[in-house]
């Protein structure tokens, strides 16, 4: 019997991966970088927000602080969090169902906290999370299960009895190896992990309205 829901938020509540994916190349075009790695994005993805910024600092040379890295980066960003990036379609659905069953629920992100925020309050959602969890209270990111443990810990369970929904590859093998059940949801950035994420999830889904039926 399921206890508690953990979402991750960017590319599974929210259609946001598409931002992320040019927003790196954005920035270092900004800072002169010319030669930009195709994968550049993959690569950042499975690192917090801290480790990230100091990457493009020690890879491309860069001159800058790594605080500036993560607050330019959190500008760049912020517009589209703010007023912008929707809930991937049928969140507010099975919110409305794990209400219905007063089963808990909350985020666990790597996203900056701010915008996670802001975004979810303008999805008129954030009231409806019991919490927010980001690398500014774990700042080992997804790649260590401490999120995952502090979440369970939250929703007053154990990780056997939490699912957690995820469209990363690093983030389920992480929640898995923890003990979680985990739920692989499809989102177009992650397609290359697609067969992989398969093989490892527990389930598997293509629309968010059908972890409906998985609980």
């Amino acid at each position: 019997m399921i206890k508690g829901v953990i979402f991750d938020l960017d590319g599974t509540l929210l259609d946001s991966m598409t931002v992320w994916s040019s927003i790196d190349r954005e920035f270092l075009e900004e800072n002169g970088v010319k030669d930009i790695p195709s994968d550049i994005s993959d690569i950042v993805k499975k690192m917090t927000v801290d480790t990230s910024s100091q990457y493009f600092i020690d890879r491309f040379g860069l001159s800058c602080t790594k605080e500036y890295v993560i607050h330019r980066i959190e500008e760049m960003v912020r517009d589209r969090y703010e007023n912008k990036i929707p809930l991937k379609p049928h969140a507010a659905e099975v919110m409305d169902f794990l209400d219905s069953r007063s089963i808990p629920y909350g985020v666990a992100t790597a996203t900056y906290k701010g915008l996670a925020e802001a975004a979810l309050r303008r999805c008129g959602v954030y009231d409806r999370i019991g919490f927010l969890l980001t690398d500014r209270e774990y700042p080992q990111g997804k790649n260590y299960p401490d999120i995952f443990l502090g979440a369970a810990k939250l929703l007053n369970a154990q990780p056997r009895d939490v699912l957690v929904v995820e469209d990363s590859l690093h983030c389920i093998e992480t929640a898995k190896g923890a003990g979680f059940l985990t739920v692989g949801v499809y989102d177009p950035v992650s397609e290359a992990d697609g067969d992989d994420i398969k093989k490892i999830s527990d389930h598997y889904v293509r629309s968010l309205d059908e972890i409906i039926n998985i609980i």
